[in-house]
């Protein structure tokens, strides 16, 4: 039978309360909701300009060569914030739980046992910061690129935005691997809190 001493626990007698990441998790997730919504609001402006400019002087145009990374970039400003606003709320429902399930412990009188930090959290972590890292340089490559579009050729600049596109799309995968790695440990944790409440019943 799983007990609660199946899971790797640290025993307090008051709750633990927020660790750091619950804290970040709570202050960020909406402005991360916010930065991506003017993200992609400019990312479609330009991409409205582009298509006019592209309509009147072609492809090859620098204004148009400009915007060919300028659109990408701060369309992928706002990915990389969606998925950090994604990320930051799955780390605020974790701290939820061990607030909440803390405090429960808490009022019963029993000792209080939270879950240690889970290797799925901490893949969850790891995964979401080096995604992010991936598309924030991939975004600054997009820039230098755009500011280079009237020295560099129109060849040069699309083979730069096809190599870019890859590496933003793995940044993307990695976003995605640790937001169910973080979708992961919140089983985990759900698992352990309900059966440390059938624990307390008998208390």
């Amino acid at each position: 039978m799983t007990t609660a001493t199946s899971f790797d626990t640290k025993s307090s007698t008051k709750g633990l309360g927020y660790a750091m990441p619950h804290k970040m998790g709570r202050a960020l997730w909406a402005p991360m909701w916010l930065m991506a919504l003017m993200a992609f609001a400019v990312g479609f402006v330009l991409a409205i300009a582009r298509a006019s400019i592209i309509a009147d002087f072609g492809v090859a145009d620098p204004g148009a060569q400009r915007l060919n990374h300028l659109v990408p970039a701060f369309m992928f400003i706002g990915f990389a914030a969606v998925f950090a606003a994604v990320s930051f709320a799955v780390a605020r429902i974790l701290g939820a739980f061990r607030k909440g399930g803390g405090e429960i412990q808490e009022s019963v009188g029993d000792d209080v046992k939270t879950v240690k930090m889970p290797v799925t959290a901490r893949v969850f972590m790891a995964m979401m910061m080096m995604g992010m890292m991936l598309i924030i340089v991939m975004v600054a490559l997009h820039f230098v690129a755009a500011g280079n579009a009237g020295t560099w050729t129109t060849e040069s600049l699309e083979a730069w935005a096809r190599s870019l596109e890859g590496f933003r799309r793995l940044g993307i995968a990695m976003y995605l691997f640790g937001i169910a790695f973080g979708l992961g440990t919140i089983i985990t944790v759900l698992r352990f809190q309900s059966i440390r409440i059938r624990e307390l019943a008998h208390v």
